[in-house]
């Protein structure tokens, strides 16, 4: 690795200071000049799955409209080639396994009758981070059209996206009080306090006004309890703000609302000298507004779902579960279902079955899309916006 080469979240962090203090970031500019929103969910088209918070952060930064995003080594199984001259972005994910080649006592790759290496997948006893170039569907030859692969992400929606909203907020049961100029969570009576419809913009506005406040009520110690303490304008209260500004971000993307920073743009000085001094900052932010986004988007989605077979509602030891930028392995599972997990740091911990850590997980073992794909393909470190990964093949 070269000397002058930066860990992941420090690019992500310089780059996002330096478009928060020009005035352009995803924040401030939640529709770009062409119409289109600045933030679309991310999503690889051949296997369905998402990407964690900062992937889905570091991707959307690139600009562009099209959703679709996979590495070449994908494109290339599923028939696909990525244009010549492109340039891929770096991400990070949990690995828990690799694709190795066989090979004889000797250090021979053996290959099969039709020429090729034969290969054998290889489980890790610990997860580990894994990286890959991702390129962006406008940048892969003959992926079929974007407006044909859109339309079929709508087969099957019933909900426009403000009903969507309006059943994560009825879902939720916070409590929402009407009236006044501001929209504000108040922790001490756990209320949301909004002005009437009306006095919107217009009802998509009054909708991102009231899930980027529903992403502060998560922060309840009844429910996730984050750190709010901080008065107003200090960089305490701007940390809070970072995570709902982002969930808020992730929730509308998913939901095809959008999202809106709005008067938060008041706290653009305290959120770039937080990722300045402090770059690692942006990786709890991220953790902790996808585990927002999950509750709330969870909360909607739990009722409408029918209950599953008994295999899903219960751990089994062994699992692999990615969740939050990390990865958990099940170690042991007691008759009390409380489980015993280790992250990728090797941290082990006892989770208790009324934990919310443990509901979290079961649903990310559950429905692995929210989680982060493997197997992206072959990579080497280089930095995000500078020497990255040049795709020089063309059909």
């Amino acid at each position: 690795m070269s000397e002058n080469f930066k860990r992941l979240p420090v690019q992500l962090s310089e780059k996002l200071a330096a478009e928060l203090k020009a005035g352009t970031s995803l924040f401030q500019k939640p529709v770009k000049d062409n119409g289109m929103p600045a933030f679309v969910t991310p999503i690889n088209p051949t296997t369905g799955k998402g990407y964690s918070a900062m992937n889905q952060i570091i991707l959307a930064m690139k600009g562009h409209d099209d959703p679709r995003w996979m590495s070449a080594d994908a494109a290339s199984f599923n028939g696909y080639l990525v244009k010549k001259g492109s340039t891929g972005t770096l991400i990070e994910f949990p690995k828990t396994n690799d694709i190795q080649a066989i090979r004889t006592p000797e250090g021979e790759k053996i290959k099969g009758a039709d020429g090729k290496t034969q290969t054998k997948t290889v489980e890790f006893e610990k997860p580990q981070q894994g990286k890959a170039f991702l390129f962006n569907g406008s940048q892969i030859n003959d992926l079929p059209p974007l407006e044909e692969f859109l339309k079929k992400q709508e087969q099957g929606q019933t909900l426009t996206p403000i009903q969507k909203a309006e059943k994560i907020i009825e879902d939720s049961k916070a409590v929402i009080i009407h009236g006044g100029k501001e929209a504000y969570y108040d922790k001490q009576r756990d209320a949301i306090f909004l002005p009437e419809k009306e006095e919107f913009e217009s009802e998509v506005k009054y909708y991102q006004a009231a899930i980027h406040q529903l992403a502060h009520w998560t922060g309840h110690e009844s429910r996730q309890n984050r750190p709010m303490e901080g008065k107003f304008g200090s960089l305490e209260y701007s940390r809070e703000e970072m995570r709902a500004a982002v969930a808020s971000m992730l929730i509308g993307g998913e939901i095809k609302l959008g999202h809106q920073f709005g008067p938060h743009a008041a706290y653009s000085n305290n959120f770039q000298k937080i990722l300045r001094d402090e770059p690692f900052e942006i990786t709890k932010v991220a953790r902790d507004a996808q585990k927002i986004a999950s509750q709330l988007l969870g909360i909607a989605q739990k009722r409408e779902q029918k209950v599953g077979a008994e295999k899903n509602l219960t751990f089994q030891k062994g699992d692999q579960i990615a969740y939050m930028d990390t990865s958990y392995k099940v170690l042991d599972v007691y008759k009390n279902k409380s489980i015993k997990v280790e992250d990728l740091d090797g941290a082990r911990k006892t989770i208790k079955a009324t934990d919310g850590l443990y509901n979290s997980l079961l649903e990310a073992r559950n429905h692995p899309k929210v989680g982060e794909e493997q197997g992206q393909g072959k990579t080497r470190d280089a930095d995000l916006y500078g020497a990255e990964q040049m795709y020089n093949m063309e059909r």
